[in-house]
């Protein structure tokens, strides 16, 4: 061999040696191909990395959410965390090294480069960061909550809230909002269209029905699906008289028109709803449906309890004025 190749083969090596080795994490990458949805979170805490798994404190909501919201077909362990590939959900995090919390991280540990590595060779359809400091960390960008306009190639990006313990002030059903958003979204399903009655009898207060799952129950306004060739008027009428036996009515303005993304009634991946005012006599509130329960309620009385959607009683308040 010749000495200039040896050296030349040496000083490749050397070079080589010199490079920054990748960064390791404590938690692995779950990922594959294709994908729906890849969850960032922002990076392993310690209880993740002594289970070498995503998400691991019991005390955080992640994997609730994920279930609650859909996205998921039931409620997986951290432990299972390569099953979710199956359901088209990857997970990984937006800085490797492991910290006591997340405000010990620097700015140095953040690589938005390697999240557009995954987009372009993955490429999942949506990039979603479990709070908006993973995101802002990426990026170098304070986001809103929900769909972003920046994409990363043909992946959509979404700013969830953050499922930490730390993060308990934000409420559950604030939470699972965002993630229902992102499940409706993720699916690629239509959006079915619908009617609903802001129901208010002469003192003032509004009629809401109950209903409820494994995780949580809320109040909402009655209504339902229009179906095809009806009007909003005669679905109204048809939706009251099934859920509460409701014939005399007087149907007022609409009040506002709102599109949801989430997964409820089978084959749609979201809701329009068209919201309007009905005025009725006052009458004992009992349900004919599968609601749990029917309550007349004030204003106050609403903001005490959890609706649907969890900014119903603002709604109201700019609908009467209040």
């Amino acid at each position: 061999m010749k000495s200039s190749d040896a050296a030349s083969r040496n000083g490749s090596t050397n070079a080589s040696s010199q490079r920054p080795k990748p960064p390791e994490s404590d938690v692995p990458d779950v990922l594959a191909p294709g994908l729906r949805v890849v969850l960032v979170g922002i990076n392993p805490g310690r209880v993740s990395a002594a289970a070498n798994a995503h998400f691991a404190n019991p005390r955080n909501d992640f994997w609730r959410l994920l279930h609650a919201a859909r996205l998921t077909s039931r409620l997986y362990e951290p432990s299972e965390q390569f099953e979710v590939l199956k359901e088209g959900i990857g997970i990984t995090n937006a800085a490797y090294r492991t910290t006591p919390g997340s405000g010990d991280l620097r700015r140095g540990d953040f690589d938005g480069a390697r999240l557009e590595r995954i987009a372009h060779e993955l490429q999942p359809a949506w990039l979603a960061f479990v709070g908006k400091e993973a995101y802002r960390g990426a990026f170098g960008e304070r986001p809103e909550l929900g769909v972003q306009e920046r994409r990363l190639g043909e992946t959509q990006l979404f700013v969830l809230p953050s499922t930490s313990p730390a993060n308990a002030a934000v409420p559950w059903r604030v939470r699972l909002h965002w993630f229902q958003e992102l499940a409706g979204r993720a699916s690629g399903l239509p959006i079915r269209d619908a009617v609903r009655a802001v129901v208010l009898e002469p003192d003032g207060r509004t009629l809401l029905l109950r209903y409820g799952d494994g995780y949580d129950t809320w109040w909402i306004t009655p209504g339902g699906g229009v179906e095809a060739g009806e009007s909003d008027e005669a679905a109204l009428r048809r939706e009251l008289r099934e859920e509460l036996g409701l014939e005399e009515l007087e149907l007022g303005p609409l009040l506002w028109d709102r599109t949801r993304h989430f997964l409820g009634e089978p084959g749609f991946g979201g809701q329009t709803n068209r919201s309007y005012l009905v005025r009725v006599p006052w009458f004992e509130a009992k349900v004919v449906s599968e609601a749990r329960d029917a309550r007349w309620f004030t204003l106050e009385e609403a903001a005490a309890v959890a609706t649907s959607p969890h900014d119903l009683v603002e709604l109201l308040r700019t609908a009467s004025g209040s």
